[in-house]
């Protein structure tokens, strides 16, 4: 259940990635987040691990939009 404890505490950390290899770093670690708390869930079965990893989703969404910048054509 460590990892789930990793999770929650990155997901409470403020999502304020300056530079870009902050956010790759921050991509990364929630990719390794989310696939841990999936190979808890695949054994347990907990909606509340669904919901973790849901959010934890968004955030990673929303660093991955970030990373990938507006298009150049308008």
């Amino acid at each position: 259940m460590d990892i789930v404890k990793q999770a929650e505490a990155f997901e409470l950390k403020p999502v304020t990635f300056k530079t870009t290899s902050e956010r790759i770093e921050a991509s990364r670690e929630v990719k390794s987040l989310i696939l841990g708390v999936n190979e808890i869930y695949k054994i347990e079965k907990n909606p509340e691990l669904m919901d973790l990893m849901k959010r934890l989703t968004v955030i990673k969404q929303k660093i991955e939009k970030r990373l990938k910048g507006r298009p150049l054509t308008a």
